[in-house]
């Protein structure tokens, strides 16, 4: 019974965050505190973006059927800026926000497969096939990138870089905004560009 009532409540709290966060309206500002949101990972958890007090996190927007999504899977280049994130204690929240049968939705089991073909190193891969989370972050493109300081406040939002092409071959040379970010954050020094234009597939949200 305890279990039963738990889980109802659970729920119901689930049920009211979203709800709230999908009403948000407008995207957060930068140096704003960045909406709190709840949502179910791939394993089945309930993970809320307060877990991650006094930690820097990156959101990261993700589509597997994305061309742009697939040049910086496919090369690494996502993979090695999670991994070096992580050494840095950065919190990374990859977040599915397609809907169901629209190109990039995954089911639970699917998306843990991928998340682990892909040599993906988030801290976690969220669900969000409502699209409530990605709405209150006024998430656009996959990718789109947000990165909220130790404070809980926006630092920056955008492209992951400055190459807004699916071409591999367009990684080389790139200014990878998140990085430079992360690395202004680290150093104690104000976000240096903290907003880009995002870009890539849009965000296959249900309507």
């Amino acid at each position: 019974m305890w279990r039963l009532t738990r889980r109802a409540v659970l729920a119901a709290s689930l049920a009211g965050l979203l709800a709230a966060a999908g009403q948000a309206g407008a995207a957060p500002a930068i140096g704003e505190y960045a909406p709190n949101f709840q949502a179910i990972d791939a394993a089945g958890r309930i993970r809320l973006l307060s877990e991650f007090p006094g930690k820097a996190v990156v959101l990261e927007w993700t589509n597997n059927g994305c061309p742009y999504v697939q040049k910086h899977y496919r090369s690494g280049n996502m993979q090695a800026l999670q991994a070096r994130a992580a050494a840095d204690g950065v919190v990374w929240l990859t977040i599915i926000s397609s809907a169901p049968g629209t190109q990039g939705y995954l089911p639970p089991a699917d998306a843990l497969a991928w998340k682990q073909k892909a040599y993906a190193g988030a801290t976690d891969l969220l669900l969000d096939p409502e699209g409530r989370v990605g709405r209150a972050y006024g998430a656009k493109t996959t990718p789109h990138m947000f990165v909220i300081d130790k404070a809980g406040k926006l630092a920056y939002m955008g492209g992951l870089d400055d190459q807004p092409h699916a071409d591999p071959a367009s990684l080389k040379g790139a200014r990878n905004y998140v990085a430079a970010a992360l690395d202004d954050l680290k150093a104690g020094r104000p976000v240096a560009t903290p907003v880009s234009r995002p870009y890539g597939c849009s965000i296959k949200y249900a309507r």
